[in-house]
């Protein structure tokens, strides 16, 4: 089975950072893009940034120019920074890749006050 954890979230004011990571357990990421995905309350889960094994990088509108998604040393690990974060990128964030596997890890909370 996969295994995903993601790890560095927490509470901050806006226009704070903060840096995402995720670590799986097996070569999920070895051949798919990576990806974070965010999920508010109330409203669906949604990709917010991506990139392929080629290192091409891709954002959703509402992050570019915030958001930077980096791979590390290691074939299974990812990170997302976050930067000038705002209370609308307040939700729980999950890493996985693009197309998800159907398993996913907990996710980190990320929360930002006015």
């Amino acid at each position: 089975q996969v295994q995903l954890a993601e790890s560095g979230g927490g509470l901050v004011q806006a226009g704070g950072s903060l840096r995402l990571s995720c670590a799986a357990s097996g070569t999920i990421f070895s051949r798919n893009a990576m990806g974070w995905y965010r999920q508010a309350p109330g409203k669906q889960r949604e990709v917010v940034a991506f990139i392929t094994s080629g290192g091409t990088t891709n954002y959703v509108d509402s992050v570019r120019g915030r958001f930077s998604i980096s791979r590390g040393h290691a074939i299974n690990t990812v990170y997302l920074q976050m930067n000038s974060l705002k209370p609308e990128d307040t939700a729980i964030y999950y890493c996985n890749s693009v197309p998800p596997a159907t398993s996913w890890g907990q996710g980190t909370q990320v929360t930002v006050s006015s």
